[in-house]
């Protein structure tokens, strides 16, 4: 299965031809639970979450959304909705204990039970090999750090591909290169919360590496596959004019927004990370990365203003946008017209087509329901409008866009911000783990019907 022919050209009246996909997007540790239950062992979110002060209010991924023994009715949710497609990682620690030797049937069997009722209930399953729950196991072997984790990572994929690959066509490698290794090895704000140069320049390779390794290994194993990566790609402004942060912005921008697709699909890193990685490149690295992908996915949300920070390991933090720009209940910009300009932009970068994996709206409010049982959340309906509408605009004006995933199908465990950020179009009550759609949701739903 390829994505390689060109697209229609939308018209004014209907932007989205047959064949656009709508979609939601969950990850494993967000929202299975079950953490220590049918042999799964620890990750190195369960070990970040018991460290103190690592995530808000010391929540944890224990029982998240409890979606490992209520799969059944989260896809009856989404058959609900009416989408096409489920954006889904596998538990590497799930699967694999110990991250690599025997393996889990226990684990290997969820998933084939989700695959079935998904296709059952005519969504089509897109599985994400990797979103960032590392086995603790490996990490003890040095993990991304240790360019082993590349062999590690092509035979999990394996497992994988053997199990799945009668039955799954849409794979991605990776969820958002970019921000697990920021976040968990030169801020050291995520797992596994380490704050170092030269592991964060040997780990940013070596994760290029295995998703080299990965596609490969799908391509060998998984006849018809279409297969991709999915990048966060958040447009990198300066916090202020000044030189400093000027500087400082364009160096957060090659590590946030081209590491990783520049390196898979250009063959080379930009300018500034290649100087500095060059010690980890061993000939013939470059062509092992860069491997044919057919689609790009991406996950957007907002523009992210840089600043110099000499606290940080690379001189670079996040800086605070204008003071009139409009911002989101979390604080995030609200910028519909950067998503557009994003758009397009990648598409003439890249020339691959684009799915929109991630997007969505992100509030601390509890959202809870009215005296007639409904949970209004009318700022995120209007955001995903406004964001939609402007995918729109953007296809009009030639960007190669195939598809929409609303992040996310529930609330759930939003890593370090733990149960108090709530982006899911479907509210859980975290105590009783009732479901209820929001307004958003029957709004998604709608428009589904009617593309």
């Amino acid at each position: 299965m390829t994505d390689a022919s060109p697209s229609p050209g939308p018209s004014a009246a209907q932007p989205y031809p047959p064949g656009f996909v709508w979609g939601v997007s969950t990850s494993a540790y967000q929202i299975e639970g079950a953490a220590a239950e049918d042999g799964r062992g620890p990750s190195i979110w369960d070990v970040r979450c018991r460290t103190q002060g690592g995530v808000v209010n010391g929540d944890t991924g224990d029982v998240a959304c409890d979606h490992y023994h209520r799969m059944a009715d989260d896809v009856a949710l989404m058959t609900g909705l009416g989408v096409d497609a489920y954006r889904f990682s596998v538990s590497w620690p799930r699967v694999l204990p110990r991250g690599r030797g025997g393996v889990n049937e226990a684990g290997l069997d969820f998933y084939d039970r989700l695959i079935d009722r998904l296709l059952e209930s005519g969504i089509e399953p897109w599985l994400c090999l990797y979103h960032w729950d590392l086995p603790q196991a490996l990490q003890d072997l040095g993990g991304w750090a240790n360019r082993d984790s590349v062999g590690w990572f092509g035979d999990y994929a394996a497992l994988c591909a053997r199990r799945y690959g009668d039955r799954v066509k849409r794979w991605a490698t990776f969820n958002e290169f970019s921000v697990f290794t920021l976040f968990g090895y030169a801020f050291g704000w995520g797992a596994p919360s380490i704050a170092d140069r030269a592991t964060h320049l040997a780990v940013i390779h070596h994760v290029n590496l295995a998703h080299g390794a990965g596609v490969d290994t799908l391509r060998a194993l998984v006849p018809g596959a279409s297969i991709g990566a999915v990048h966060s790609v958040q447009p990198m402004r300066p916090a202020s004019s000044r030189p400093e942060d000027v500087e400082a912005a364009a160096l957060f921008d090659e590590h946030w927004n081209w590491a990783f697709p520049d390196p898979q699909l250009r063959a080379h890193y930009p300018p500034r990370i290649a100087r500095a990685i060059e010690p980890h490149v061993r000939p013939g690295d470059m062509a092992r990365i860069a491997r044919p992908l057919d689609w790009f996915g991406l996950n957007h949300y907002a523009p992210v203003y840089g600043r110099r920070d000499d606290s940080l390991i690379w001189g670079f933090g996040f800086g605070s946008p204008p003071p009139e720009m409009t911002r989101t209940a979390i604080d995030w910009p609200y910028d519909p017209d950067c998503f557009r300009d994003t758009l397009i932009d990648l598409t003439r970068r890249y020339r691959l087509p684009i799915y929109v994996t991630e997007n969505g709206y992100g509030t601390k409010a509890p959202e809870t329901p009215d005296a007639d049982g409904r949970v209004v959340d009318a700022d995120r309906l209007a955001y995903l409008q406004a964001y939609i509408a402007a995918m729109a605009e953007a296809k009009a004006r030639g960007a190669d866009v195939r598809g929409y995933f609303v992040w996310s199908l529930l609330d759930n465990f939003e890593w370090g911000g733990g149960y108090g950020t709530r982006f899911g179009i479907v509210r859980v009550d975290f105590t009783t783990q009732a479901r209820i759609p929001k307004e958003s949701a029957r709004w998604y739903a709608g428009l589904i019907r009617g593309a």
